[in-house]
């Protein structure tokens, strides 16, 4: 199909396909129609470096926890060294680590994990940003004043370094190793669970911290059709037992062991200081993963109320629902992540996996939520290939489920391009 033809119909599409496999003479076809390949990207463990202090026997445990828990491969694991048990690094102290670092990263690393919970800044930044970008002021802010924006906020890239020369980072962070050896269990049991919880969006009484609440109806109006979504006006949510998602505004969350988290859940609070993990004034964002959650962020440094600089719950979910990882999701989700600290487990993908149906009424593909996009169809008559083009296939946003009717038996590929994904 030339560049710029208009996407084809499904009955044109497949009746191309039909007119190719009448012509293929080498390998006879399957029996029914099979799917080899839907794209559904995300971050593996070979793409994950893993940055262990080995001044800090609780950092040593917990990489080596991490590495055999997740795969990750021997040449990920970066060691540096520094003295630990402080909140922060200086600007001169971290740029000798990550000078370090970045020589003994491999160029297949996308993004990073830390294997500690404290230092959590790096002088007027967090030290998820300053590993993902850097130290540079210009992600910092004196006073109520914007940030140098994220390349990275919603993007459909797959590779964060490739494209945009950048690491996203998350702290494995915990009070303890076994905290930290059950914040990493939930990641693990998470994948490709496709859980059946809801997403609770919770609008409090507290004005200056409630700011996300104004998106919460457009949310559930885009959202109703894929998952699950409750607006909750109160201060206090208690006896849920199927949280995947919550986000709410308020400096102290309240009854969070009287709901249960799913396997994979996000959640956080926008407030000033949640990202201050041990000793602040207001509730640590380690609150949520203590209570069973298994991604979360919060404000190292004052960042006002810019929704900005904090998770956008749309966005965080579409990201996750469409199969990518946590670090994936929640970096994607912050426009000015320069004062947050993003903690979890990187690697988390509860919504993974394409389901592929063949049945009397024809091929069906589903998940939870399929990435919207042209995509071209390529078909064989073996599974090795050689595979043609037989057309292109729009999805639209909000797409769960493909039904392709009773197209012609062989092997198909579905590749994603570039470009903007249809609307209806």
């Amino acid at each position: 199909m030339r560049a710029g033809a208009r996407p084809l119909s499904l009955r044109g599409l497949f009746a191309a396909a039909a007119a190719l496999l009448l012509q293929a003479a080498v390998h006879a076809a399957p029996p029914e129609p099979v799917v080899t390949h839907f794209p559904q990207p995300a971050l593996s463990a070979e793409q994950l470096g893993v940055i262990v202090n080995d001044d800090d026997p609780d950092s040593v445990a917990i990489a080596a926890y991490y590495r055999d828990k997740r795969g990750i491969p021997a040449a990920n694991l970066i060691h540096v060294r520094f003295k630990p048990g402080r909140s922060t690094l200086s600007r001169e102290e971290f740029v000798n680590i990550k000078r370090r670092v970045d020589r003994k990263t491999p160029q297949s690393v996308q993004a990073f994990a830390l294997t500690w919970a404290q230092p959590w800044r790096v002088d007027c930044m967090a030290i998820t940003a300053a590993f993902a970008f850097g130290f540079d002021p210009a992600y910092c802010a004196s006073g109520c004043k914007p940030t140098r924006p994220n390349p990275y906020f919603n993007s459909s890239a797959p590779r964060p370094f490739s494209t945009y020369g950048i690491r996203p980072t998350m702290s494995l962070a915990a009070a303890s190793v076994d905290e930290a050896k059950r914040l990493i269990d939930r990641g693990v049991a998470s994948d490709g669970s496709n859980p059946d919880g809801t997403a609770y969006l919770v609008s409090t009484t507290d004005k200056a911290r409630n700011v996300r609440a104004a998106g919460y109806h457009a949310l559930r109006t885009q959202m109703q059709r894929v998952f699950p979504v409750e607006i909750v006006e109160t201060d206090v949510l208690e006896n849920k037992a199927d949280v995947m998602f919550y986000f709410t505004g308020l400096p102290r969350v309240a009854a969070l062991d009287r709901n249960t988290f799913l396997p994979g859940a996000v959640a956080d609070h926008l407030t000033s200081a949640g990202g201050e993990l041990f000793g602040g004034s207001q509730m640590s964002s380690l609150a949520w993963l203590q209570a069973g959650a298994t991604g979360s962020y919060g404000a190292v440094v004052e960042p006002c109320n810019f929704p900005a600089k904090f998770p956008v719950p749309a966005l965080v979910m579409a990201h996750y629902l469409q199969g990518e990882t946590l670090i994936e999701a929640y970096w994607k989700s912050v426009q000015m992540p320069g004062q947050g600290i993003f903690i979890g487990e990187p690697l988390a993908r509860p919504f993974a996996g394409i389901a592929h149906r063949a049945g009397v009424d024809g091929l069906t593909l589903s998940a939870r939520l399929l990435t919207p996009g042209l995509y071209e169809v390529q078909a064989a008559t073996s599974m090795m290939g050689p595979y043609r083009s037989v057309g292109r296939l729009p999805v639209p946003w909000g797409t769960r489920e493909l039904r392709l009717g009773r197209i012609p038996p062989a092997y198909y590929r579905f590749e994603r391009r570039t470009g903007p994904a249809p609307t209806q």
